[in-house]
């Protein structure tokens, strides 16, 4: 199984985008779905500079807005929808041939399909740093009990905590995946003193690397750095979550089925874990990224999960900085004109 980031993920802001791609002979056009306002004046801002011409909706790409593609051979993507297999068979009919997702992991679009109908998917990386800021603010705020401190200063109710916090120097730390986002979780964790184990299907970097089984038995929180693959989904099941040593806690910045959930929230309930933060959730389509104050959340596992005073819940931002947006814009537009280089010198 592999757990690190795909190899072949476009590089990060290394170099300029004047300066990080080949330069195409005629203009690029670059159809830009699933694009908020952010992101849309990134891209008006950077696409011209280099020769691609960026046409931006908000709306995600379906079968019912292919035209918006105007003869495109390029189009950048969003992760928070996935692409149904029909509409990328509508795109590859409207001449689309490359598909950018402005996103590290693949697990919203059947790569293998798209392939079949003639159209090459490409990710791209971010900033690591964003995420791996998020990760340690999330494991400093479940080993102080912060959402219970919170919760109850709100009702001004200000008297200590029952349970006391814990250090980070004084614990474990496991991390799953040892790619750009895992190895920049390792590298702050240093500066806390504490133990860390790693695993990954091959080694990356300089670390203490164990067996799952071993890392689950041994550490006190567990942090999963991963892309979602059919070897990846619910790595962490009732099985696994029953190794864990007791009192336990988990972390998840990557993707929401790499967790078993059901058995998640029953290890939760039951006391044997001790908590989880988690910034991705199965099931979170249709629900993260929209407002859902007026209207029923179709979701029985996330009510449960954000009525617990020692599981912290957040939609799906951990990526979500000035600068990893940045990263994420500069680099889909270097991976359309470097697909549209290749061909025309092809």
């Amino acid at each position: 199984m592999t757990y690190s980031e795909p190899a072949h993920a476009a590089v990060g802001r290394t170099q300029s985008l004047t300066s990080s791609h080949p330069t195409a002979v005629a203009p690029t056009g670059v159809t830009v779905y699933g694009c908020g306002k952010d992101e849309a004046a990134l891209f008006r801002e950077m696409a011209p500079r280099v020769g691609a011409i960026p046409t931006i909706t908000e709306a995600a790409v379906s079968e019912a807005n292919v035209e918006l593609t105007n003869g495109n051979r390029c189009i950048s993507v969003s992760h928070k929808t996935g692409i149904a297999n029909s509409t990328l068979l509508a795109l590859s009919r409207a001449g689309v041939a490359y598909i950018s997702t402005r996103s590290v992991g693949y697990n919203h679009i059947d790569v293998g399909y798209a392939a079949s109908v003639g159209i090459s998917v490409e990710n791209v990386a971010y900033s690591p740093d964003s995420v791996a800021d998020y990760t340690l603010m999330l494991m400093l705020m479940t080993a102080r009990h912060a959402k219970s401190i919170i919760r109850h200063a709100d009702v001004h109710d200000y008297r200590l905590n029952d349970v006391r916090g814990k250090e980070l120097r004084d614990l474990t730390i496991g991390v799953v995946g040892t790619g750009r986002i895992g190895v920049a979780v390792m590298d702050r964790l240093r500066g806390f003193g504490c133990r860390t184990l790693a695993h990954d299907s091959h080694s990356t970097t300089e670390a203490d690397y164990v067996p799952l089984d071993k890392l689950l038995q041994l550490s006190d929180i567990v942090t999963l750095h991963t892309p979602l693959t059919a070897d990846t989904h619910h790595l962490l099941n009732r099985h696994r979550i029953e190794q864990m040593k007791h009192g336990s806690c988990i972390i998840n910045t990557g993707r929401g089925s790499l967790i078993d959930t059901e058995a998640l929230v029953f290890a939760l309930e039951s006391g044997r874990l001790g908590g989880a933060a988690l910034d991705v959730l199965e099931g979170e389509e249709g629900i993260f990224y929209t407002d859902c104050r007026n209207k029923p959340i179709d979701s029985k596992a996330l009510l449960r999960l954000q009525e617990m005073p020692n599981v912290i819940i957040s939609p799906h931002t951990a990526y979500y900085t000035d600068h990893a947006l940045s990263d994420t814009v500069e680099n889909s537009i270097t991976n359309c004109l470097k697909f549209e280089s290749r061909n025309q010198h092809g």
